[in-house]
């Protein structure tokens, strides 16, 4: 193959092995290019043109070349083999195209020529030597200090400043270019080459030393104990989107955290931030500890040779301005020795670096990317320096990561990300090895896994990390409850408020008694807080909130470690989700706070000051000890909305009737009722404004909801409120026969809050669940409420046949289950013995939809059991799954009789010319058959005409597609002349 051809074939991947590399090695390739006269300097010029993105001037490059002809990609291919590293050039086929020019001396070339000619040698050469050359060509009244600032920009890397050199030496003439070649000769290999891989060594060995005492022991969230990371980490769920077979379908697809910065779910090639993106507690402080850990300990991520931690909650206490390299190395870990050549280094090879920031939903500055930063030396405000590095306007090439709950993530935010991983929390596998690992008594941990399972609704609620931790952590609490155990997530944190009152040093009497001050002053402490997006509270701010040394006792505050204040110590919850839990507990039991802050709390809509407002308030805003309620409800209308949604959802819980009576001894009855109503009103409100705004359905569709994330909220407050009065009043107003709640980041938990308001439906609906994380524990909470569903579409959500069993056990006792969509799910040939006892036994059941799943012959042959029996069945879809010949065959048997199918779909099955017969008797003898699905099989022209013969004897098929099968250009022309109804 020529090498103009071989580029042609390859453009794909060298365009992602280059625009995914580094600015320094493309950089390089254009090096070798322009030396071996492959490019002119304005070609060069324009490929570089500023502003273009990597991708961007790699396509440019590439259609450059290939129209120079087959010397230049001759060259290409050879440049490329000098400057990609081994492991990105086994993605490319070089072939016999990777050998370089011979470079003879040439005694008539001039010195300009000479800088041009042996460019990428002199690059390599001027390394860390470009300050003191550029000092000699000044002395020598070739350069001005004009000339130097330019060559010496702050945003140039060591190799940018060097090639800088050469252009602006070329175009001084021949006396400046002499003396700079002679200059250069003198420097050999340099000094700097040798030190400065030593001094890197040596810095990240002190690097990794640091960075593994940071990570090796895990605080537990009471801050109670150091466990060792190893021996309690446990793997959550990780998913990045992925397109399913090939199609636009996107598929949510596991990874392992190695996979985290590979290309894998890449939507943006030209960033390098990657977003670990989940909610409050689903692990991700600690998922990104353990990266970590395997980075310092040489396990993992070793392509990266520094990497710099940073917690957001830190650097809101950087009051100073910083440069970036102060907060690597102040901030971080200190060289010891040759501090310029180590930064020369990461800023000359920035692919070899990795950022991460931790919590960057608690980072109290909004995100804009208005202020353009560049420099890496010059001092500015920390909130610049971590928006332009995310930005790529500092260090590009750098990768990134940052954990962050979504809903903190802004639109210019997104614009920044590579990729998202989204954090799930724990399997149910996860759930059962987190709670052995916190036990070592395998009688406990038996009995506590055994009381799990039979709680359905708080095993739900277990896949979220700190709520493993609490069950784990109030383990003899939970145990000795029997039948009370919690349902809800407010029942959790109680059980945790009264574990921790109960083991203060100082409890007495019954466990809320005599602590109702503790409760206010913490809950004071939390909501102000809260208010002014402040999660560290220096002594000083405790004392405002009257928080004394009795109420840090109980254990809910931990010092905060790592942060240097003149004011001394500092503190902060367990965790956020404990710090709205006080929040909420003030705002119920303080009987200064009435109606318009749960007004506030409730409001439906995000606020435009949700995330900029709020943040734009770095100090608590301490309130008074009468807490005027104007100024709460000010306050809490700027706070961030996650945060007052997680607090809402524990005000609703708090008042429901199951804990009234353990509220009643710290506040007015009266009162206590009165929030009661208003949060009733407040929700039945919310609910109402959402069902106005269903738009009335298109002639001939049915009417249908498409409801939001906030739509969610409301419902879980519900379920939080254990109100059946409420759900029933607010499912008696739905009047839709869709319901689609479609990317809406529904777990288990949410699960069970769906099931306990969608069961009081006055008429079935389609409940579309798409593309959220359901699994086979989200499946067990759907069934109570799987009576109300004619329709179930469960695209996209981790379930395996598990879950199916159960699903379908629940489903055929169901009168009006009609229809259930599984597609991109984990199904294999184990879940279509009860898809076959369904059609069995359920004569009236009418659309199953399995594609993208993992169904060979013998679950087709299994499913065609029941579709032999099926006197009702009119659609079925089985594309992208693996069923061949013998299953195609199977089907085609089974449904010979069926008078009901209208639509057959067995898209990308590895069907052929027998499948194709066995499927041309169904179409030749049946009565009812109106589309046939065969895309992307293996028929060829021979199974192309027993189609073909039993079209003729069919009048009812309208269409059979057939595009990306076995057939010639010329073939699928006469076939489509033959009959319209084969569709290519």
């Amino acid at each position: 193959m020529s090498a103009r051809c071989l580029l042609r074939s390859q453009r794909d991947q060298l365009v992602r092995v280059l625009a995914g590399g580094s600015q320094e090695a493309f950089h390089s390739l254009l090096d070798y290019l322009l030396a071996w006269e492959v490019l002119l300097q304005e070609d060069y010029e324009n490929v570089r043109a500023s502003g273009r993105t990597l991708s961007g001037a790699t396509r440019s490059l590439l259609d450059l070349v290939e129209g120079k002809g087959e010397a230049a990609c001759r060259l290409l291919f050879a440049a490329l083999n000098q400057v990609l590293p081994a492991s990105q050039k086994s993605h490319l086929s070089l072939e016999d195209f990777s050998s370089p020019p011979p470079l003879e001396a040439d005694p008539l070339s001039t010195a300009v020529q000479s800088l041009l000619r042996y460019r990428p040698s002199l690059v390599g050469k001027l390394h860390g030597h470009v300050a003191a050359t550029l000092k000699l060509l000044v002395d020598r009244g070739c350069f001005t200090q004009y000339d130097c600032d330019e060559v010496q920009l702050p945003v140039y890397t060591p190799s940018q400043q060097a090639r800088r050199l050469l252009d602006l030496t070329r175009m001084k003439g021949e006396d400046t270019a002499q003396l700079l070649l002679t200059t250069i000769q003198q420097l050999g290999k340099g000094p700097a080459d040798t030190p400065s891989g030593a001094a890197y060594l040596k810095y990240q060995k002190k690097l990794r030393t640091t960075v593994s005492a940071q990570s090796k022991f895990l605080s537990t969230y009471d801050r109670t104990d150091n466990i060792c990371l190893e021996d309690i980490y446990t793997d959550g769920v990780l998913e990045v989107s992925q397109s399913a077979c090939g199609t636009s379908d996107q598929k949510q697809c596991p990874i392992g955290l190695e996979d985290i910065l590979s290309s894998a779910g890449t939507v943006n090639e030209d960033a390098d931030t990657v977003l670990i993106s989940g909610e409050a507690g689903s692990g991700k402080s600690t998922l990104l500890q353990w990266l970590h850990l395997l980075w310092a300990s040489g396990r993992a991520f070793q392509e990266y040779l520094f990497v710099f931690p940073f917690s957001c909650r830190r650097l809101n206490f950087m009051e100073r301005e910083v440069s970036l390299r102060s907060l690597m190395f102040e901030h971080c870990c200190w060289p010891d020795a040759d501090q310029d050549e180590v930064f020369h280094f990461i800023l000359s090879h920035p692919e070899k670096t990795l950022f991460t920031f931790d919590g960057f939903d608690e980072f109290k500055f909004c995100f804009t990317d208005e202020k353009r930063h560049c420099s890496p030396t010059s001092p500015t405000g920390i909130q610049s320096v971590l928006f332009n590095l995310l930005q790529g306007n500092l260090l590009k090439n750098v990768c990134k990561v940052i954990t962050s709950r979504l809903e903190a993530v802004s639109a210019p935010l997104k614009n920044c990300i590579r990729k998202e991983a989204s954090l799930k929390g724990f399997s149910q596998q996860g759930i059962e090895s987190f709670i052995r690992k916190n036990h070592s008594d395998p009688t406990i941990t038996v009995r506590l896994i055994a009381s799990l399972q039979s709680n359905s609704a708080l095993f739900s609620l277990c896949h979220i990390p700190v709520f493993s931790w609490i069950v784990s952590r109030c383990h003899a609490e939970l145990l000795g409850q029997g039948s009370g155990s919690p349902q809800t997530t407010t029942d959790l944190y109680l059980m945790i408020l009264q574990h921790f009152l109960l083991h203060s040093q100082s409890a007495a009497g019954s466990w809320m008694q005599g602590r109702v001050g503790t409760i206010l002053h913490l809950g004071k402490l939390a909501l102000d807080g809260l208010m002014s997006s402040c999660y560290v509270f220096s002594s000083q701010d405790l004392k405002q909130a009257q928080v004394a040394e009795e109420d840090i006792s109980t254990g809910f505050l931990s010092t905060s470690k790592n942060i240097s204040s003149q004011s001394g110590k500092h503190y902060e919850f367990l965790h956020i989700t404990v710090q709205c839990f006080f929040a909420s507990l003030f705002i119920v039991i303080n009987d200064n706070i009435d109606h318009s802050a749960i007004a506030a709390l409730f409001c439906s809509g995000s606020k435009k000051s949700s995330l900029a407002s709020a943040r734009a308030c770095p100090e608590p805003c301490f309130l008074s000890t009468s807490c005027q309620e104007s100024r709460v409800q000010t306050l809490l209308q700027n706070a961030e909305r996650p945060n007052l949604q997680i607090t809402a959802g524990f005000v609703a819980g708090l008042l429901s009737q199951r804990h009234r009576s353990a509220l009643l001894e710290s506040c007015q009855p009266a009162k206590l009722a009165r929030k009661h109503d208003y949060v009733k009103k407040y929700l039945s409100k919310g609910m109402l404004e959402h069902f106005k705004s269903i738009p009335p359905p298109l002639k001939g569709e049915k009417k249908s909801m498409h409801a939001m994330p906030e739509f969610v909220w409301l419902i879980k407050c519900i379920y939080e409120m254990q109100n059946s009065d409420l759900a029933k009043d607010a499912m008696a107003k739905l009047e839709v026969e869709h319901l689609k709640l479609t990317y809406c980041n529904i777990g288990p938990s949410e699960c069970t809050a769906l099931a306990y308001v969608l069961r009081h439906l006055k008429k079935p609906i389609g409940l579309q669940l798409d593309c959220n994380s359901v699994g086979d524990v989200g499946i067990e909470q759907l069934l109570p409420c799987l009576e109300k569903c004619h329709a179930i579409y469960l695209r996209n959500n981790n379930i395996s046949d598990e879950g199916v069993r159960r699903l379908l056990e629940k489903g055929i006792h169901c009168p009006s289950f009609q229809k259930i969509a599984l597609f991109n799910n984990n199904l294999t040939n184990e879940c279509t013995k009860h898809f076959a006892k369904l059609l069995k036994q359920k004569q009236n059941f009418l659309s199953l939809r399995l594609g993208n799943n993992h169904i060979t012959k013998e679950g087709a042959e299994q499913l065609a059991e029941g579709l032999r029996e099926s006197s009702s069945l009119q659609y079925l879809g089985l594309w992208g799954n693996k069923i061949g010949d013998k299953g195609a065959e199977a089907l085609a048997r089974a449904l010979q009789s069926s008078r009901t199918l209208i639509w057959l779909s067995l898209v990308d099955n590895s069907i052929g010319n027998a499948g194709a017969h066995a499927l041309a008797g169904l179409v030749q003898g049946s009565v009812s058959l109106e589309e046939l699905w065969l895309t992307n099989n293996h028929i060829t022209r021979q199974g192309m005409q027993d189609l073909v013969e039993a079209l003729k004897k069919n009048t009812t098929v309208k269409s059979v597609w057939l595009r990306g099968n076995k057939l010639s250009t010329e073939e699928v022309e006469e076939l489509t002349q033959i009959d319209r109804r084969l569709t290519f």
